[in-house]
């Protein structure tokens, strides 16, 4: 059941250069759509199963053989499997049209299989050191997809996230390397197990601190946000809503509340830790943003503080917390993707993203202001729009919590929100028409039904929000909270 997840994307980014040989583009289109396509019909396929049978767990095994790796699929994953695949079929569609001014879209795609496959495999993965392998395995694939155009800043902003993620991955190695020497084993279960039967209270703070660094820093939670501004906005559009999209909360926040929640437990100190990082960034993220004169650059801002959002959702400890903060992934991941799409559209049409050089391109480009104005009111959390919900969670759990100053922090920062990304529609897309774009064009047909899908996803999920959340948001959070250790920490 877990399998195709992982081997289908890997065996066809191994033939897609063979393929880029023979079409340099239809086939290599048509495939990657056919794969991300499948993997969302699949995964659709296998929450129903979930719901009759429970949990799927693999042993994976060659011939004589047993591999000491094991998938699990449970609703917490499953959830985070189809947001990937959702996103990842936004990107690939949205590549038809947009990829035809770089060359090698055969190995374009070839990349971004491989990142697919490895966060599939992160997901998925049920033990410390395989979680790593496909950490490395989707880092490495991004790493070569942010330098894609081969220009001066793409390649500066490549090696600065290189330069940044080889530091978490010390933490990462160093944390796993300990929980080993203690517990002699790295399946998550067996480590709180060992954890919890050993008097190594102080070793296990150094490893939840080392993890809390390594996975802050993939995703992008303040202080250790410095590279996420430059690699999102300097990569080609789809792989910036690839990276804000699903790759820093699958690297980042997937991999931090699974380890955290499984080996070490929710603490009232771990607790305190991810609210101040929640709020943190929720707060320096809308500033930055408000201040931001590029497109890319201020939804990359505004990332670190969804993201935020997130963080202090699932730190209020709380099933309502928990709720709203898995909640808000799953809408962040949308309507954030769309509006990197919606950005990479309008520097398609006019070779620009600096605001101060738009204006009035509504007039020009309907749909792409269209879907942005949705994306934009859905992560500002208007209502009905699918953000709107997911942050009103957040927020009742925070008051229910008796947290009034984080809720008070939290709505203020919505405001904020808002507020940004009301200048950023009014200075692209209403207004007097910049005569310099007289000419141009909405996007391209597939670049347009990209942002339709998304924007679609955006607007369904708001409107159909309790099914949302009865059959999918809550069974991920009964999962995830099925399987937390609760292991005391010296001090905590």
């Amino acid at each position: 059941m877990s399998i195709p997840f992982l081997a289908l994307p890997l065996v066809l980014a191994g033939i897609m250069p063979l393929l880029g040989k023979i079409s340099k583009r239809f086939l290599p289109d048509l495939v990657a759509n056919l794969t991300l396509l499948f993997l969302l019909g699949y995964g659709i396929f296998c929450a129903r199963e979930l719901v009759l049978t429970g949990p799927n767990l693999l042993q994976a095994a060659l011939p004589d053989m047993t591999l000491n790796i094991t998938l699990t699929l449970d609703s917490f994953n499953i959830l985070l499997l189809l947001t990937v695949a959702l996103v990842g079929l936004g990107v690939t569609l949205y590549s038809i049209d947009y990829m035809e001014h770089y060359d090698g879209k055969a190995i374009f795609y070839a990349l971004l299989l491989i990142m697919i496959a490895g966060m599939n495999g992160l997901i998925l993965a049920d033990d410390l050191f395989t979680m790593y392998i496909f950490l490395e395995a989707a880092a490495i694939a991004s790493y070569g997809l942010i330098a894609f155009g081969r220009k001066r800043e793409e390649l500066e902003a490549s090696l600065k996230y290189l330069m940044l993620s080889a530091v978490a991955t010390a933490f990462l190695l160093l944390s796993i390397a300990v929980l080993f020497g203690l517990t002699g084993s790295l399946k998550l279960s067996a480590v709180a197990a060992g954890l919890a039967a050993l008097d190594a209270q102080g070793a296990a703070a150094l490893c939840a601190a080392l993890f809390l660094m390594a996975f802050g820093l993939k995703a992008a939670l303040v202080p250790f946000h410095a590279w996420l501004p430059d690699a999102h906005s300097s990569a080609p559009a789809p792989i910036s809503a690839m990276l804000s999209g699903v790759l820093i909360k699958v690297l980042g926040v997937y991999t931090l509340i699974r380890v955290v929640l499984t080996v070490f437990g929710l603490s009232s100190a771990i607790e305190n830790i991810l609210m101040i990082l929640g709020i943190v960034s929720i707060l320096t993220g809308a500033f930055l943003a408000l201040g931001q004169n590029d497109v890319k650059r201020m939804l990359a801002y505004s990332s670190i503080s969804q993201v935020g959002y997130i963080v202090l959702g699932i730190g209020i400890g709380t099933p309502l917390g928990i709720l709203g903060g898995l909640f808000h992934l799953l809408n962040h991941a949308s309507a954030k993707g769309l509006l990197f799409l919606n950005a990479g559209a309008l520097e398609h049409a006019t070779g620009t993203r600096e605001l101060d050089k738009l204006g009035g391109l509504g007039k020009r480009m309907p749909i792409t202001a269209g879907t942005s104005v949705i994306g934009s009111l859905a992560i500002a959390g208007v209502p009905p729009l699918n953000g709107f919900w997911s942050k009103l969670i957040i927020l009742l759990a925070l008051i229910q919590a008796k947290l009034y100053a984080g809720a008070l922090i939290a709505a203020l920062a919505g405001i904020l929100t808002l507020w940004y990304y009301l200048v950023l529609q009014r200075r692209a897309f209403f207004g007097k028409l910049n005569e310099a774009w007289q000419n141009v064009r909405e996007a391209p047909f597939w670049m347009s039904a990209s942002s339709i899908l998304l924007g679609a996803v955006c607007v369904l999920v708001g409107l159909g929000f309790p099914f949302v959340i009865q059959n999918w948001i809550q069974p991920a959070a009964d999962a995830l909270t099925a399987g937390q250790s609760v292991l005391h920490l010296p001090g905590f």
